[in-house]
């Protein structure tokens, strides 16, 4: 009976193993809380990147022309445009499923410390701070 019992933990071992790991893994395409972003995560370095692949409203409504960095204070980065934008930095390994470092927030122009979560195969937890107010939203995996 014990051996059987080995043998069976044996054979599902990997497939245990193998579904722990993916939960592990943000990479892929999320939608922001709101619905207006598609945000491609993907390896970089030794953490992890994140820039915009998709947006509600693509094109500036007042210029017909595509959405710009506008908000960004910089004038050479505000003419960049928001498809292809890169919104994380230093986002590097701080527990399992989760990610430390910088988040660019768009709508503000800044740069935000931000972690990522992993709550489960298809929900990621994006939070930011400012000092000692802090804040986030849930993102859901998509195109699976």
């Amino acid at each position: 009976m014990i051996s059987r019992f080995a043998a069976l933990i044996v054979l599902l071992a990997p497939l245990l193993g193998a579904s722990a790991a993916r939960a592990q893994n943000a990479d892929g395409t999320w939608l922001t809380q709101a619905g207006d972003a598609r945000v491609k995560i993907s390896k970089c370095g030794g953490g992890i990147c994140g820039h915009i692949v998709w947006l509600r409203e693509p094109y500036d409504t007042s210029t017909g022309q595509p959405a710009t960095d506008n908000k960004n204070p910089n004038p050479a980065l505000a003419r960049r445009p928001m498809i292809g934008l890169p919104l994380f930095s230093g986002m590097q390994p701080s527990g399992p499923s989760k990610w430390s470092g910088q988040i660019y927030n768009a709508d503000d122009g800044s740069t935000y410390a931000s972690s990522i979560s992993l709550t489960s195969a298809d929900s990621l937890r994006v939070e930011g701070c400012v000092g000692a107010l802090c804040g986030g939203e849930t993102w859901t995996r998509t195109g699976r």
